[in-house]
């Protein structure tokens, strides 16, 4: 394990960082796998932008004063799952893979969201990176799936972690 740190999202600093990480993972994670055009037009400053209007229920990876990772959460985003948390995002840095960072967030977020009975998320279809490592924590498919518009026509697929 690295000596990084995990904590919310709170100085001006951490949000310029997890705005870097958003914008340097999307271009890790998702180039081959989204509309090029789409994420072309996903520039840094517009995430740092999305990180300064949205800093609630945001932890931060750090390593030193580097924000290498985040994790979004909260309720799940409609009434269609009862008593449900959601992992919103989750982005590790693609120099940290292998390092336990993405691990270490979804323990951190799952310590939030410890008063739901389980815990929901969605994955972009042919992710197989984060379909394995969803599966390896311990979440299944439920067989639920939404079109959203990235550009071009993207399908997610949606996730569950059942708690004892």
């Amino acid at each position: 394990m690295s000596n990084y740190i995990i904590k919310p999202m709170q100085t001006e600093s951490e949000m310029d960082g997890k705005g870097h990480v958003h914008y340097q993972s999307y271009q890790e994670a998702y180039t081959g796998l989204m509309d090029a055009e789409y994420l072309s037009s996903m520039s840094e400053e517009k995430c740092k932008e999305i990180a300064h209007k949205w800093p609630e229920n945001l932890l931060v990876a750090k390593d030193g004063e580097k924000v290498i990772g985040f994790v979004g959460y909260g309720k799940y985003h409609d009434d269609t799952l009862a008593d449900c948390g959601e992992v919103f995002c989750i982005y590790v840095l693609a120099d940290y893979y292998g390092k336990k960072v993405g691990y270490e967030l979804m323990n951190a977020a799952f310590e939030k969201l410890k008063e739901y009975k389980r815990v929901a998320l969605w994955v972009l279809k042919g992710n197989e990176r984060a379909i394995r490592f969803y599966e390896r924590y311990g979440f299944r498919f439920d067989g639920k799936e939404e079109t959203i518009q990235l550009g071009k026509p993207n399908t997610e697929l949606r996730m569950i972690f059942e708690k004892e």
